[in-house]
């Protein structure tokens, strides 16, 4: 379970977040939405201990997330970002084994879970030999995605996972993901701009404006019930042409 208290993030006179609280259970996911600048990316990394929140608390599983904990909380996050965030040095293999050879997991261990997780994202193990650059950008998330899962962790944090790549091949990953969330039962936040994707990916959706959460439920009720007029508005500006036609 994520918790999140209270949480606020001031840069100089810019208030980023204002007092975000909201609570992820274990085994969901939650879809964090909303227009560029609103904050949902900056209370991604408040959430991984990469930054600090200047008031209010993060708990994961109950543990509140402390500069003392945050990099042993960290191996019980998965972190998948909008580029993939890939080594460009090293090969996909050794992107997935950089944290396991600093734990000290032997050449079997990793093997055996690196099997594991291609089965799970539909990797053909031969295209671990390349290098970030000699693979496509669906390769490259899944191999992103597989490293974030490679400590098997409880909870699984993704930032525009999906945003960098082609329509086709975005589809393609939003089914797979969605099935890897159910099978895997990982509790997941998950920050998107679209719409479609929030919804088809989320148990819930928060969408936030200006460091704050305005509506938070199912997607249905953001399109059914919107609590303000904003969020009609955002609503109605993700609605497809194709609707139209």
């Amino acid at each position: 379970m994520i918790a999140i208290q209270d949480v606020s993030k001031v840069y100089g006179q810019t208030t980023v977040l204002a007092g975000i609280s909201l609570t992820v259970p274990a085994a969901t996911t939650l879809s964090l939405i909303g227009p560029s600048g609103c904050g949902k990316s900056t209370l991604l990394r408040i959430v991984m201990g990469l930054l600090t929140a200047d008031q209010g608390q993060v708990s994961i599983d109950n543990e509140v997330v402390t500069p003392q904990n945050r990099l042993a909380l960290r191996r019980r996050m998965g972190y998948v970002i909008q580029s993939g965030g890939l080594f460009p040095h090293l090969t996909a293999h050794d992107n997935l084994t950089l944290v396991t050879r600093f734990l000290g997991w032997r050449a079997d261990q990793e093997n055996t879970r690196i099997d594991a997780l291609c089965d799970l994202t539909g990797i053909d193990p031969s295209l671990l030999t390349r290098r970030p650059g000699k693979l496509s950008g669906g390769q490259a998330q899944r191999i992103s995605l597989m490293r974030a899962l490679m400590l098997d962790p409880p909870v699984l944090l993704m930032d525009e996972p999906l945003g960098a790549i082609d329509p086709l091949v975005r589809y393609e990953l939003q089914n797979d993901l969605r099935s890897i969330f159910r099978k895997l039962g990982k509790t997941v936040l998950l920050v998107t701009h679209d719409l479609g994707e929030a919804a088809f990916l989320g148990d819930r959706i928060a969408l936030m404006q200006e460091g704050r959460v305005i509506q938070d439920g199912p997607a249905r009720e953001l399109m059914r019930s919107p609590a303000t007029a904003f969020v009609e508005q955002f609503v109605t500006a993700q609605r497809s042409p194709l609707q139209d036609l």
